[in-house]
């Protein structure tokens, strides 16, 4: 596969080019690939696809794209995985050429720094070769569009480098008709057009080189207002003059380059000593930080704009600020020649005071040459004379370790030809007209290839999985790598292995991470003990939230506080690079952070308490959330706890989606937490609230788990109801899981603990023997429980529980061949779960209603039911059921004779089973596709299905499908000429039909 987005969107399967569908899925595709393995939330997408103006169903429409998407793809749906509350783009460097952009780039910015100009112009060529215009040609809408002036950006900065390149290689009257072609284009950029003239001026055409000058000088007063930067004025200037300066010459390297594109400014100090360059050297195996480094040279080289320029780069600590920064600096120092001064000032630093600034301007006065005896004494003339000083020269400077912006602020020069960098652990907001640069964590790939570096290919190629995990285990911090790089090779008996198994218990790992006078834990600790004391208790509290994501409102109810008050600290502490932010209103640790906060623990925390409103808080907030999607859902005793939350808003059903998405891993936690706190009423009713929505996305096996859970701590309650309610719902995930005797055996106790109680959880229990002993192949039983429970629900008003019930009936009813039983019990409850608005089990009666429709031969009312049912279908939601109804869709357009719809929707179902359905849908979606390959004259294919169904029913006990796969074995040996086999696998089928009670209408497949 390659994608091509740099232009109008491409898709190539080998030398087939694809078609991917609507302008809406191509925008879904195109916003994927712009943030290739990233989340996209849903939200992002509804607005790439529409701007301001999405449908009602707009979130709907985004998953049916992506649906459409995976199906037009070939291995789509490897290609776009389900990512939480959004999709993730999955692709390889070599699919796609926004990937190859980058990676070109970031080589031609070795190539320069090694001073190998000819082997950079060869990448950025290779760049401007891949670029075919704006993103979707321009036809993207306003988010699309605002990505592709990014990409612009970059693609004229290679642009501006390339032929910069090429002029310093000697090239001049070739390169001038490409260069007027960008001018045209992009007519304001003085970059561009100082290269021009560039060109111009040594391709001998010098009057046309001082005419580009004036077309832009009027360009610019017209558009603008403005006159051109000092920078092509001075070349103007200099080109005028016949400068040596522009004239032609040899090549030369790169670090030299700058000085000769201008003349020197006037004011310039001249003499016999050399520039002061104070900064540290320069690490050899800088990786990664593309962006921010492109950033902070475009900050650097950028025309002088009346004021001095300042750039911030500000992150937690153990980011690599300094190394960025210091990194950054070097590559800008040709356009600085009048001094490189680096200042530590030691906001953070351990042990040590910070730098008073008066003590900093003397040192830096001195460094640029100013003797003693003229520097003053006081702060406010030592700052007047610094920025008299500083600006007569062009200088860069770099202020490290900066505590807050009164430390910063005098030391700040004033003139537009200076440059400062700043580095600190808080975002210094008073500076006026700085521009801060958030400095994040490592990409997994970049912190694979740090270590390589660092440690050496061969020692890294002989562990790569080790050198994976010790990436993992570093969470791309930078200090964390460098660290435990420095133990291996100071080790050298050391396997990285060995390291990653040391690093593995998490107790010890901040331990682990120190070498010498570094530590990542000391480094944390600075900022920790910088806080006011309420602002640390609070930062040890919320170490205790489980969940990734930490929103003010589960915050609030951690900290005992208002909602206001918690998001004032959740600030303080991003302020502080102790919390990150995902999005807006979303907060959460890094790995090693939470680590530190849960070592920092101390006992008058009450985390008791905390704990207990947390599970409380979530038990109301999942209330509320079911509430909105699952209508007619009874709800289970008062969780409160006597405690009152300010929940969060939840407006509707896809609102109470996203929440629960957000929150899945946090209620999972929260529910052990729960039960392992002795929490146990809390316990089992949050986890009776997380079941409904680990049902909807068809996630059984933490279905069992949380229900084990429950189970456990209704143990310890005086509560039959509660623990019967709880066994109830654990049969039921045995049944999902194909433990169908565990199952009954479950079910059975929880039956006999209420008793007659509670008729209501009575009957649910009697509804999942029903469901169980049908799965076994005991029909009878099963219809006699289902019948009982479909009563009892009747009597006590519970719609929600008889249409599902009714189902399970239908379901019993058309296995057996009863098909008019079948499709009237599917019909009502049908009509509950539209009354109701159960959407989802709206399309499973749906289903079981067209199932016995296609049993009676009504192939047209079975196509109807099933189009109702895909149009209520959504991937992520039960993907198992999804798949069953795309297998059946499948199976009536063979009937109808749409047989290229039916072999699409069949593979699609098998795809779709296979990535995320249960082992009982498995064997039921490999059956019914085992009968359309059938009968599409398929037998091999066929044969393979029923084969793999028959394993996969038999692993389960699973007696109907069993019997179906027999019968389509038999089928399949008979189109194959295997007569013995088929008269074997069809006397086996026939023995489990009798066996069950199943009609000769129910044996036909």
């Amino acid at each position: 596969m390659r994608f091509n987005i740099l232009g109008s969107l491409e898709g190539w399967h080998g030398q087939r080019r694809l078609r991917l569908g609507s302008p809406t899925q191509e925008r879904v595709l195109v916003t994927l690939l712009l943030e290739p393995g990233r989340m996209v939330p849903v939200p992002r997408l509804v607005a790439a696809a529409w701007d301001d103006e999405p449908p009602q169903t707009a979130g709907h429409q985004i998953r049916k794209a992506v649906a459409a998407l995976r199906t037009r793809i070939p291995g789509g749906a490897g290609l776009i995985v389900t990512d939480g509350a959004g999709y993730r783009a999955v692709i390889g460097e070599d699919q796609l050429d926004l990937h190859e952009f980058g990676r070109r780039a970031a080589e031609a910015r070795q190539a320069v720094a090694a001073g190998q100009p000819a082997e950079a112009v060869g990448h950025l060529r290779a760049c401007l070769d891949l670029w075919r215009g704006p993103v979707m040609a321009g036809t993207g809408g306003s988010v699309i569009s605002a990505a592709s002036a990014a990409l612009e950006e970059r693609h004229m900065a290679v642009a501006e480098q390339y032929f910069e390149l090429q002029l310093e290689l000697g090239q001049s009257a070739e390169l001038i008709g490409p260069l007027r072609e960008l001018v045209t284009a992009h007519p304001l950029r003085e970059t561009l057009r100082g290269r021009l003239m560039l060109a111009l001026y040594r391709g001998g055409r010098q009057a046309e080189a001082l005419e580009e000058f004036g077309r832009v000088r009027e360009l610019l007063v017209e558009e603008l207002g403005i006159d051109p930067g000092a920078e092509l004025t001075r070349l103007y200037e200099a080109i005028l003059r016949d400068s040596p300066e522009v004239a032609p010459r040899v090549p030369q390297s790169v670090a030299d380059r700058a000085a000769h594109l201008v003349p020197a400014p006037l004011d310039r100090p001249t003499g016999s000593e050399p520039a002061p360059c104070t900064l540290p050297y320069d690490l050899p195996d800088f990786t990664g930080r593309d962006e921010e480094l492109a950033r902070l040279l475009a900050v650097g080289r950028a025309p002088a704009g009346g004021c001095a320029r300042i750039v911030g780069v500000d992150g937690m600590g153990g980011s690599g600020k300094t190394t960025l920064a210091v990194h950054a600096a070097h590559l800008l120092a040709p356009d600085y020649p009048d001094g490189q001064l680096f200042v530590d000032l030691r906001g953070f630093s351990p042990g040590e005071k910070a730098q008073e600034p008066g003590a900093v301007l003397h040192s830096l006065l001195r460094t640029v040459g100013i003797p003693d005896d003229r520097i003053p004494d006081d702060l406010e003339r030592r700052t007047t004379l610094w920025r008299t000083v500083s600006a007569q020269r062009k200088l860069l400077l770099l202020l490290d370790n900066a505590a807050d912006a009164a430390q910063v602020r005098p030391l700040l020069p004033t003139s537009e030809d200076c440059l400062a960098i700043l580095t600190g652990r808080v975002r210094m907001l008073e500076l006026d007209g700085a521009e801060w640069l958030p400095l994040g964590l490592l990409s997994a790939d970049d912190s694979t290839t740090l270590l390589t570096r660092m440690l050496g290919a061969d020692r890294t190629a002989a562990e790569p999985q080790a050198v994976d995990q010790l990436a993992r285990l570093c969470c791309g911090l930078p200090l964390a790598l460098r660290i435990t790089t420095a133990r291996l090779r100071n080790r050298p008996r050391w396997t990285v292995q060995y390291l990653v198994d040391r690093l593995a218990d998490e107790t010890r790992r901040l331990r682990e991470m120190s070498a010498g006078e570094r530590s990542v834990e000391a480094t944390l600790r600075l900022s920790y003990q910088a806080m006011e004391e309420d602002r640390r208790v609070a930062f040890r509290l919320l170490g205790l939230h489980p969940g990734s994501a930490i929103d003010v409102h589960s915050a609030a109810a951690l900290l005992g506080t208002d909602v206001h008050e918690a998001e004032d600290i959740l600030e303080h502490l991003l302020d502080a690079h102790l919390l990150e932010q995902h999005e807006a209103g979303l907060y959460g640790f890094h790995d090693l952070v939470r680590t530190y906060a849960m070592s920092v623990r101390e006992a008058e925390d009450d985390e008791e308490s905390a704990v207990e409103r947390l599970v409380s808080y979530y038990t109301l907030a999942t209330d509320q959330a079911c509430d909105m999607l699952f209508p007619g859902r009874e709800r289970f005793g008062d969780p409160s706890g006597g405690n009152a939350f300010e929940l969060p808003r939840m407006d509707g059903h896809e609102q109470a989606l996203r929440w629960f998405d957000r929150e899945h891993e946090a209620l999972l936690a929260a529910v052990t937490q729960a039960g392992a706190e002795g929490l146990h009423r809390t316990a089992a009713l949050l986890a009776r609230n997380v079941l409904f929505y680990l049902h909807l996305r068809g996630h059984y096996e933490e279905f069992r788990v949380v229900n084990t859970i429950a189970v456990s701590a209704c143990r310890q309650l005086d509560d039959p109801v509660l623990l019967s309610l709880s066994l109830s719902n654990l049969a039921v995930g045995h049944w999902w899981l194909g433990n169908f005797h565990d199952g009954i055996t479950t079910a059975q106790e929880a039956l006999e603990l209420v008793g007659s109680s509670d008729p209501r959880t009575e009957a649910f229990c009697i509804d999942v023997l029903g469901l169980l002993h049908g799965a076994l192949g005991n029909f009878d039983e099963a219809r006699n429980h289902l019948t009982q429970g479909i009563a009892l629900h009747r009597k006590w008003g519970s719609a929600r529980a008889e249409a599902e019930a009714l189902v399970n009936l239908s379901t019993v009813q058309t296995w057996a061949g009863h098909y008019d039983e079948g499709a009237r019990h599917a019909a009502r409850a049908t009509e509950l779960n539209r009354r109701l608005g159960e959407r989802n089990h709206e399309i499973s009666s749906l289903s079981w209603l067209a199932l016995a429709h296609l049993g009676s031969g009504e192939d047209e009312r079975a196509r109807a039911c099933l189009s109702q049912a895909l149009e209520l279908c959504d991937e992520s939601r039960q993907p198992g059921n999804v798949a069953f109804v795309l297998a059946h869709w499948a199976r009536v357009c063979q009937r109808l004779g749409e047989v290229r719809s039916a072999a699409e929707h069949a593979e699609r179902a098998l795809d779709l089973v296979s990535a995320e359905g249960t082992v009982l849908r498995q064997a039921t979606v490999a059956n019914v596709v085992g009968m359309v390959q059938l009968r599409g004259g398929a037998p091999d294919r066929a044969m393979e299905l029923h084969c793999r169904a028959h394993e996969l029913a038999s692993r389960l006990g699973y007696r109907i499908e069993i019997a179906r796969a027999l019968h389509g074995m038999a089928e399949a040996a008979q189109e194959l000429g295997d007569e013995s086999a088929a008269c074997q696998h069809r006397q086996a089928a026939e023995a489990l039909y009798d066996a069950m009670g199943v009609t000769e209408a129910g044996r036909r497949l």
